[in-house]
């Protein structure tokens, strides 16, 4: 014979609530914390946009510095979707790929409200390497490192490592200088300083 408790309407309401809540926290927490910056943000000031209450918030993540380090792990699902969506649209072809990209990152720079790479933003946020939210940041950089260094093996790099830095450092730097500069600033060559540094590495 059964033991289990009969789920009321009451408790299967509160159960189907739960996931709305932390949901909406979830969200509210990306769009403040890319908006406003991590540190700007409080606990009160999500909560309250987000219309859940403080323990809806406790229940779902152990504390601020957790529900950032969760943002910046949907922020990444976020880049590798973007930056891998190349290889459907080019397949076999890393550096029509990676150009892809590049166009999608110069378009996306110079629109208002441009805020550069939230993970990137956390590193000079948090500058102790303990911090959860550092932590994301610091290895999604590692593996993005990595994949260039594949990419430019597979575009035959000369110098595959340094090909990759330099792409990085193009990345890195359109992220923070499309915070400073409108239509007319460094992005707009974002992708022809690309072409000629991988043509450059690959003959």
């Amino acid at each position: 014979m059964s033991t289990k408790r009969p789920v009321k309407p009451a408790d299967a309401a509160a159960a189907s609530a739960k996931p709305r809540a932390a949901e909406r926290i979830r969200s509210m927490a990306r769009e403040l914390f890319y908006r406003e910056g991590i540190r700007a943000i409080g606990v009160e000031e999500i909560v309250s946009r987000a219309g859940v209450t403080k323990p809806s918030l406790y229940r779902s993540y152990a504390s601020k510095d957790e529900l950032a380090a969760e943002y910046l792990r949907d922020y990444e699902a976020e880049f590798w979707k973007r930056f891998e969506a190349g290889a459907e649209t080019h397949p076999g072809d890393p550096r029509a790929q990676l150009l892809a990209y590049f166009r999608g990152l110069a378009e996306r720079a110079v629109r208002p409200g441009y805020r550069g790479c939230g993970l990137t933003n956390a590193v000079v946020e948090y500058p102790g390497n303990e911090h959860p939210a550092r932590k994301v940041s610091q290895t999604h950089k590692r593996k993005l490192r990595a994949r260039l260094v594949e990419m430019s093996e597979a575009m035959g790099a000369k110098s595959p490592a340094t090909l990759a830095d330099g792409l990085l450092l193009l990345l890195e730097g359109t992220y923070v200088s499309g915070q400073l500069f409108d239509r007319d600033g460094p992005a707009r060559s974002l992708v022809a300083v690309a072409e000629q540094l991988i043509n450059s590495s690959t003959r």
